[in-house]
């Protein structure tokens, strides 16, 4: 794929010095960057290289182990491994023997080693003692939880390199805690583009806020399925029903989704206005319709049906798909639930990713890139319901989130004080 000028800047950045921190918003192709440094260092490499891709979740490390692999596969050799307790087809342990066992027989038979992991399982390749070459943490805001930090510290003070790729920087007020301004740790922020920049160029398209005013008072515990359902079902009505519209739904917690989806009739009513509905939750599983499935088909067909232009969909989550995941083709998102700055900034990058006709036709010279009113999808619908007695921090609140990001060109950040 040709790259972008902020993706070369990056690049170059990342040649520059060892260590250091990748803020570009979501959408802005970070996982194109990680994966075009590996491959001109593996390329060029004389050593046999062991590197290490950590992620928030096993979800997003399948994903990613994808897509890494996809690309690399044919033009360099790899070996991969999965140090996490999630399913995969490549091999897979958390043990430290077996982890050690796989890293020595690489560096016997020459080749380059690729580890998934996640910020859970990350401190069993330390344990392992592997010697890390180069190290990419995918959405590291998420590695200064204080049981992460010890072992993403451990890893980049021990690695040759390390890049920390993030939308939204978790810093501390302390330069020495377990906040990404401690630059013993994170290095010094080696670039940060702003999110107009990306508008401009074509990369991403800019968020479009609507509220949905509610004339009645929302309730608490088992009366709020009941609230939803009946905001929900408003909202899809009045959305234009000559485009195949596909919808994240964040939850306000994975009790009242799963009363949602199993103690009203909403599934039925989205099924007669043409809708398929997926839903996931840590607890309770993935499904596809009223069917129990894997994690993996579950991902292939929203894959499938993201990319069908004649596909429409509702997707329900508490916190699985905020960051990080590929969910392509998604026009809007709704909000249930007051999320955190972070949690907002990401749950809006779900929906600000470019139609797929009009990246290609913005690459090839049809569309003008930044020229947003020429695309098929020209923005990325954020709705918010605005009760009689909830909502209107919410929807303040994601005004505020909006400005910085997309009008004052600033990355959304969160700074710990404890």
């Amino acid at each position: 794929m040709r790259l972008r000028a902020h993706q070369e800047r990056a690049l170059d950045a990342m040649q520059a010095s060892t260590h250091g921190r990748i803020t570009i918003p979501t959408g802005g192709g970070k996982t194109l960057i990680a994966i075009k440094d590996v491959e001109r260092r593996l390329m060029t490499a004389i050593n046999p290289k062991t590197v290490v891709i950590v992620a928030p979740r096993i979800l997003l490390a399948n994903q990613l182990c994808e897509e890494f692999f996809s690309a690399l596969n044919g033009t360099v050799d790899v070996a991969v491994m999965h140090v996490h307790s999630g399913e995969t087809s490549f091999n897979s342990s958390t043990k430290a023997n077996d982890i050690a066992c796989h890293h020595k027989v690489c560096k016997t038979a020459g080749i380059h080693e690729l580890i998934f992991t996640t910020y859970q399982s990350l401190h069993r390749i330390v344990e392992a003692e592997v010697d890390v070459d180069y190290a990419y943490f995918d959405e590291a805001h998420n590695s200064v939880r204080r049981d992460f930090f010890p072992s993403v510290a451990d890893v980049s003070g021990n690695a040759e390199r390390a890049y920390f790729f993030t939308a939204t920087p978790r810093y501390h007020r302390s330069p020495y805690a377990n906040g990404m301004n401690n630059t013993s740790v994170y290095g010094e922020e080696l670039i940060s583009v702003p999110a107009p920049e990306l508008i401009a160029s074509g990369s991403i398209l800019p968020p479009t806020i609507t509220s949905h005013k509610v004339d009645f008072q929302r309730q608490k515990s088992a009366a709020a399925a009941d609230n939803d359902r009946q905001v929900l079902l408003d909202i899809v009505r009045d959305l234009d029903d000559e485009q195949a519209q596909k919808i994240l739904v964040a939850a306000p917690n994975t009790k009242v989704l799963w009363r949602l989806l199993t103690q009203t009739d909403v599934c039925h009513h989205f099924s007669q206005l043409g809708y398929d509905v997926l839903h996931i939750t840590a607890k309770h599983g993935a499904y596809v319709n009223d069917r129990k499935v894997g994690r993996e088909e579950f991902f292939n067909t929203l894959t499938a049906w993201g990319l069908d232009p004649n596909r429409k969909f509702i997707i329900f989550h508490y916190s699985i798909l905020a960051e990080g995941i590929n969910c392509p083709g998604l026009t809007h998102t709704i909000m249930l639930r007051c999320l955190p700055i972070i949690e907002m900034a990401q749950t809006i990058g779900r929906v600000i990713r470019l139609d797929k006709d009009d990246a290609a036709d913005i690459a090839s010279g049809k569309i003008p890139a930044g020229k947003c009113e020429f695309y098929r999808k020209k923005t990325g619908f954020v709705t918010v319901p605005v009760f009689a007695n909830y909502g209107q921090r919410t929807e303040q609140r994601l005004q505020d989130v909006i400005d910085c990001i997309f009008v004052k060109g600033i990355a959304a950040t969160e700074t710990r004080y404890v």
